[in-house]
């Protein structure tokens, strides 16, 4: 092959690669969003509105909370919020976003890590642990929740058992 068809063929080979590459996609609007959807759950869940809280969950979400079984669909979801929040709230306890973690967004799904903190009422951290995140973008562009899952950062009961062995 002489160095003419060489180097065409490099140069057809990069138009190739550049032709199916997409242009870097601008996704500050949509974090915002993202983070304005975390901080109206932990408003909403702090203040025990489980309308407000069930309200950014997908019809087909599924939240998955520690020690007891996922809740599959909206109806499953406002169920285990309209039971867990007023235990939550009897406590007197605090849920508090921690640092905004790695939000990421391709095309129409988000996602976002973080931590959180559960602060009695002095203020004292009672227990910190870690959350996940996932977002679906809906027809006309509204982001909604459709994975959640949390844990915390202190050993579970059968963790400890079981090194106690």
């Amino acid at each position: 092959m002489n160095r003419l068809a060489k180097l065409l063929l490099v140069v057809a080979s990069l138009l190739a690669l550049g032709a199916c590459s997409k242009p870097a996609q601008n996704t500050s609007g949509d974090e915002s969003v993202i983070r304005n959807m975390q901080d109206a759950w932990y408003k909403g869940y702090n203040s025990g509105d489980v309308s407000a809280v069930a309200a950014l969950y997908a019809d087909d979400a599924v939240v998955m909370a520690p020690d007891v079984p996922a809740a599959a669909g909206i109806a499953a979801i406002r169920d285990y919020y309209s039971k867990s929040m007023p235990q939550f709230q009897a406590t007197g306890l605090t849920a508090v976003e921690g640092p905004i973690g790695e939000i990421g967004i391709s095309g129409d799904l988000g996602w976002q890590g973080t931590t959180y903190t559960l602060t009695d009422k002095s203020g004292a951290t009672v227990e910190t642990g870690k959350v996940l995140t996932v977002f679906r973008r809906k027809g006309g562009g509204k982001w909604m929740i459709i994975r959640d899952t949390w844990n915390s950062d202190a050993p579970s009961s059968a963790a400890t058992a079981a090194s106690s062995h």
